[in-house]
């Protein structure tokens, strides 16, 4: 009777330990799921507010067009055709600022990767880009575009770390094999890796924006591969388009 009584309480005593164990995961999993959701809505805020400083860009110069074909007219009528070249020289440059270069045929994806690669430009990162996005893509306009901004972000801090001639920034979206196919290459000095998991070196976000990656990717059955070697780092993520 004692021996069955000691085997009972070790029962409830394991019983208990487990529960527990579920108890402060699932508090884990909520602290977690909070201080995503901060970190998104941090993300989507500052993309924002860079597209919102592109489209000011883009307004302004609209704004200011007939005042550039006023002051193009008089240099022509008076024959100041030097001034007249360096003035379009100054207009190219302003252009160069706003004018948008990827159109992927998803228009939220195109503003985010403008604007993510206007910053990098500033950088004087070297960018290669070819992008179209197919329209059988599963995830949200706003899952893309976080995936989209948290890689670009990543990939423009890493190179920006790096000497100027060192930097640079490799971007594919496209289909392939019948799957959503997303490639970042980026130039990349130290990177700090854990049991085989990569962890972001900016301070104060503690890879949430890899989590957020990883986790959306894993909700449409997708896959993401993370390399890096002789000074580049590179992020593949493949997801299965639905059927039309």
């Amino acid at each position: 009777m004692k021996i069955m009584m000691i085997t009972i309480a070790a029962v409830l005593l394991c019983l208990i330990f487990v529960a527990g164990l579920l108890f402060l995961r699932q508090r884990l999993y909520h602290m977690i799921d909070r201080r995503i959701e901060r970190f998104q809505s941090e993300q989507i805020e500052k993309q924002v507010l860079e597209l919102q400083n592109m489209y000011r860009q883009v307004r302004g110069w609209r704004h200011d067009y007939r005042n550039h074909i006023q002051n193009m007219r008089i240099q022509l009528s008076r024959g100041n055709y030097e001034k007249l070249s360096e003035y379009l020289e100054s207009l190219a440059d302003d252009l160069d600022t706003v004018d948008t270069v990827i159109k992927t045929g998803n228009v939220m994806a195109d503003a985010i990767l403008n604007s993510k690669l206007g910053v990098a430009k500033k950088q004087d990162i070297v960018i290669n880009v070819k992008a179209s996005i197919p329209d059988q893509v599963p995830m949200s306009d706003v899952e893309l575009c976080s995936i989209l901004g948290n890689l670009l972000d990543n990939a423009v801090e890493a190179s920006s770390l790096l000497p100027k001639g060192d930097r640079f920034m490799r971007v594919y979206i496209g289909r392939l094999k019948g799957q959503f196919y997303l490639s970042v290459q980026n130039s990349a000095g130290r990177v700090r890796r854990v049991k085989g998991e990569y962890l972001s070196t900016k301070k104060g976000e503690h890879g949430y924006g890899l989590f957020r990656i990883d986790r959306i990717v894993k909700k449409y059955n997708g896959y993401v591969n993370r390399q890096n070697e002789e000074g580049v780092f590179a992020t593949e993520i493949m997801i299965p388009l639905t059927e039309t």
